[in-house]
């Protein structure tokens, strides 16, 4: 009889364990999505983006050690960074920065995006110290110097990689630094797999379960899927493509009016483990 209550109070002090931990980290991210160091612009953009309920998806905690693929400005970036300072450690895999001299205008874009957002983590007060990597397929996949981590952000960026023809090595450099059992947190544009245009890695939009059997032949496993990211105003059939859309309105001034009404794209939002022989 005492081992019973013994089992069954601790079951019960582990279950108020984690909710409390959960409690806690609801109440951290709050504070951080508030707090004033996130512009105006970047706040607003929360109701389609949902990073709270996104992140608590995916089960990041403030101990965990966060890489972040391809963070763009930062607008994850500064979410993640604070949530994980203090306990945990967070990391970014940036564009390269040394095509500034490029005749491809894109590459130079990004490397100007990429010591941008440098500078901007710099601030070890707010985000901690940062460590920073590089990643450019197709020509270089090399991620080794990552020490090992917990949950890699994938938000938005497969569908540049699969124009690239590089999804499959991407996956598997991300897979290399994860820990056993670590887990990748995907989010990405979600295309019709009825429509070809719209599943044009070119126009932005992927297929799911194009996106998850790529990723689960290179060892992961989904574990659940959610629809945090959903939007049914989204018809994927744009001129642009998800370009056309919030927050880039590729058109300009073409049926503007119209590309905000239906908000930023439907979004597939996938958790994988790294599944272990």
């Amino acid at each position: 009889m005492k081992t019973i209550l013994m089992v069954l109070l601790l079951g019960i002090n582990l279950l108020m364990s984690n909710l409390l931990v959960s409690t806690v980290s609801a109440n951290e991210l709050d504070e951080i999505l508030t707090s004033p160091h996130r512009s105006d612009e970047n706040k607003s953009r929360d109701e389609a983006r949902h990073p709270k309920e996104t992140i608590e998806f995916f089960g990041t905690k403030p101990t965990d050690h966060v890489l972040e693929m391809w963070p763009g400005d930062g607008w994850y970036s500064e979410i993640l960074a604070p949530y994980v300072k203090d306990k945990g450690h967070f990391s970014a895999v940036t564009f390269s920065t040394g095509n500034l001299n490029s005749s491809n205008k894109r590459d130079v874009s990004w490397s100007r995006n990429a010591l941008s957002y440098k500078e901007k983590m710099s601030d070890v007060a707010l985000y901690g110290k940062v460590d920073f990597f590089e990643f450019e397929p197709p020509k270089s996949f090399d991620l080794k110097d990552i020490k090992p981590v917990d949950v890699v952000y994938v938000i938005r960026n497969l569908h540049v990689w699969d124009e690239y023809g590089a999804l499959n090595h991407a996956i598997q450099a991300i897979y290399t630094v994860l820990k056993p059992n670590g887990i990748l947190a995907v989010v990405q544009h979600r295309g019709d797999a009825v429509s070809k245009n719209a599943s044009s890695a070119a126009e932005g939009y992927l297929d799911e379960r194009y996106v998850i059997e790529a990723i689960e032949k290179n060892g992961f496993e989904l574990v659940s899927s959610s629809e945090i990211n959903l939007n049914l105003n989204d018809t994927k059939d744009y001129p642009k493509g998800v370009y056309a859309l919030p927050p880039v309105l590729a058109m300009g001034g073409t049926e503007r009016d119209k590309y905000i009404g239906i908000g930023e794209s439907d979004r597939m939002t996938l958790k994988f483990i790294k599944t272990v022989d």
